[in-house]
């Protein structure tokens, strides 16, 4: 009998470094042949176009398989099944397959999708990765603030104060086999302990934690860990499973922003920090041209980080805005006019 598969699923919240974490596997691969799968939320693929132009052999266009019209939980029958199909029939078949989740996608529809017949024989999963912004949750961002919500229901006992942000940010670590932290060069020891604290409330106890620094992680550490996630996927619950709720995404909206030629670096970054201001937006990506330059600018914002740099790609001029639901569109596009 043909040995099965391994598959790696990548997760974690909007821009804690997933895809990061993913070129600096590629580029330590040493010879393994790796498909890729990258699932946007959101119309504009920007993801699978950094990790196919990372530069390294093993990592061309033709290995990166872009999911863009929805969120890879939601969509997994229509798009997520056919394209593992799509990725056996390959001759050679890949020796593994890394699959990096939306940032809004919860890991467990994923897991279980792995114990359908048609995959079950053919793929097992290695682990579930799930990367966390250490310097995010350090500041509290993703944090749950009991004795808020506390007084806030003590005053109004009707209403519902659940955070999206925060249960999808739990969801992902109760899915999760190995947990790595990264930014951890933006925290200090103490910090780096509440991190832990916070984590560990809602991590599996037979999940690993590992510190990833700018360099990334070697491919051993994060191929191999041998979990087999499919034989207990449906122990893995997660909110929408012990709420008896439907998963869905309305509480996050997302949108394209056509961007106009900056003069200078540092314009594009002061405008994307300005738009990053406006109320309930969470990440804002993509690319934009720079007046005198061949290449375009790579943004990559999340919180009060904004990321920019050089890069050769295409769609240079759009960037995708994230956020709650609500957006003021127009508001937000108007940092990027002329």
């Amino acid at each position: 009998m043909t040995a099965r598969i391994p598959a790696t699923i990548v997760t974690g919240f909007l821009g804690a470094g997933k895809t990061t974490l993913i070129r600096n596997l590629i580029a330590g691969a040493e010879g393994r042949r790796i498909a890729l799968i990258v699932n946007e939320f959101g119309d504009m693929g920007f993801d699978g176009s950094l990790l196919s132009d990372c530069g390294v052999d093993d990592c061309k266009p033709d290995t990166v398989i872009e999911l863009t019209n929805g969120c890879i939980c939601c969509t997994v029958a229509d798009d997520f099944l056919p394209t593992i199909e799509q990725l056996l029939a390959r001759e050679p078949a890949p020796d593994h397959i890394v699959i990096e989740t939306s940032g809004l996608a919860l890991p467990q529809p994923l897991v279980r999708a792995f114990t359908w017949p048609t995959v079950r024989h053919c793929v097992t999963i290695d682990g579930v990765i799930t990367v966390v912004d250490a310097e995010a949750v350090a500041a509290g961002r993703f944090a749950h603030d009991e004795k808020a919500v506390a007084a806030q229901r003590a005053e109004d006992p009707s209403l519902d104060h659940e955070d999206p942000i925060e249960e999808l940010f739990e969801d992902q670590l109760s899915c999760a086999d190995l947990i790595v932290f990264s930014k951890t060069d933006l925290v200090d020891a103490k910090q780096l302990e509440q991190v832990a604290e916070i984590v560990a409330r809602d991590a599996r106890k037979e999940a690993r934690v590992v510190h990833a620094t700018a360099s990334g992680l070697p491919a051993s550490v994060l191929l191999g860990v041998g979990a087999a996630a499919e034989n207990d996927a449906f122990e893995r619950k997660s909110h929408h499973d012990l709420e008896g709720e439907e998963h869905d995404h309305d509480d996050f909206d997302t949108f394209i922003v056509d961007v106009a030629e900056m003069p200078s670096i540092e314009a594009l970054a002061t405008r994307v920090r300005a738009a990053m201001a406006e109320k309930g937006v969470l990440r804002i990506k993509g690319r934009a041209a720079i007046a005198g330059k061949a290449a375009p600018a790579v943004v990559q914002a999340v919180g009060p980080r904004v990321d920019t740099y050089f890069a050769p790609g295409d769609n240079a001029g759009r960037l995708v805005v994230i956020g709650e639901r609500g957006l003021d569109a127009a508001a937000i596009a108007a940092h990027f006019k002329a």
